[in-house]
């Protein structure tokens, strides 16, 4: 399915942008902090660089496209641009599993809590799939609207269970995801993400006719029920692997696919360079925003985002109706 040439030209046209940009933004990431990079020693340059300031940017750039690829994968499974894996219960069950594990098993490795925030990320993503889709079709602002009171839910949940294990400022840290704590050595989950965009690179034309419905996609000889498996698996493990390593950044995984289907059209193809680079981009400018606003303190990334994407939100719906 290839998308018309006004939307290849728009897509290349927003990718070669977004390129650049995203170059400029990560070199100012480098330079934006308490210590002074310009004056330091060169042995401080080195090790400040090394240690912190090129594993933070690379920790926000990886989170903002694992994020929005996430959200452009739920959103077509759905059928609704309104949805975000962060906020739809997705998150919430990715928290909810890294909870439980560091209750019943507090001396696993980060291999062992990743592996049980991806299982509850995917058990919660699949029953909040099974249930939105029982939701009236010609009433789209429901799914959104039950995605928020859904999450909210195994959000109440997930607090219960840290209030009787004395573990809210944690829970709190894997809800509102913030950068200050990343550095070498605390990060390299990350990259697994990568592997995982790859993996929805591989079927994002499969993942295009999904978003024409189970009956068409049927017809057109798609294996619709082995593609929703794997497409739930994807947005479980793209928004685990965040959660377990930054914490949760909210509206990233709805405003970019969004705003990318706008401009680009429903080809899930086309749209995943430009959803990627422009999801690292939120995140990073959020980031960048949180150390300069309150210098020499910071504001967490997830707070920046909650502001600018519940002003998105807002504009996406008056705008007009989801799709």
């Amino acid at each position: 399915m290839s998308p018309p040439p006004s939307f290849r030209a728009a897509g290349t046209r927003t990718i070669a942008a977004a390129t650049v940009l995203l170059i400029i933004l990560s070199l100012v990431s480098l330079f934006v902090g308490v210590s002074d990079l310009v004056s330091a020693s060169v042995e401080d340059r080195r090790h400040l660089l090394l240690i912190s300031r090129i594993p933070r940017t690379l920790a926000a750039v990886l989170a903002g496209s694992a994020l929005a690829i996430a959200g452009l994968v739920m959103q077509t499974l759905v059928r609704n641009r309104l949805v975000d894996p962060m906020l739809a219960g997705t998150g919430q069950s990715a928290a909810l599993g890294l909870l439980l594990v560091t209750i019943w098993a507090p001396a696993a490795g980060i291999l062992a809590k990743s592996l049980a925030a991806v299982v509850v990320a995917l058990v919660g993503t699949s029953v909040f799939f099974g249930l939105s889709t029982r939701l009236p079709p010609e009433r789209p602002l429901l799914v959104p609207v039950f995605g928020l009171v859904y999450g909210g839910v195994i959000g109440a949940i997930a607090t219960g269970f840290a209030w009787q294990a004395d573990l809210l400022q944690y829970l709190d840290i894997w809800l509102n995801g913030e950068f200050s704590g990343v550095m070498r050595g605390r990060y390299e989950l990350m990259f697994v993400s990568a592997l995982a965009l790859g993996a929805a690179w591989w079927v994002a034309d499969r993942l295009t006719i999904m978003s024409m419905g189970r009956d068409v996609s049927t017809g057109l000889g798609l294996n619709y029920a082995t593609m929703l498996r794997y497409g739930l698996a994807l947005v479980a493990v793209l928004s685990a692997i965040v959660v377990v390593t930054v914490g949760a950044l909210p509206f990233v995984g709805m405003v970019v696919p969004a705003l990318m289907a706008r401009y680009l059209g429903d080809d899930v193809r086309a749209a995943i360079p430009a959803a990627a680079l422009s999801g690292a981009i939120l995140v990073l400018v959020s980031d960048i925003l949180g150390r300069l606003l309150v210098f020499p303190y910071e504001i967490p990334a997830g707070t920046i985002l909650g502001v600018i994407g519940a002003a998105a939100f807002f504009l996406l719906i008056v705008r007009g109706r989801p799709e």
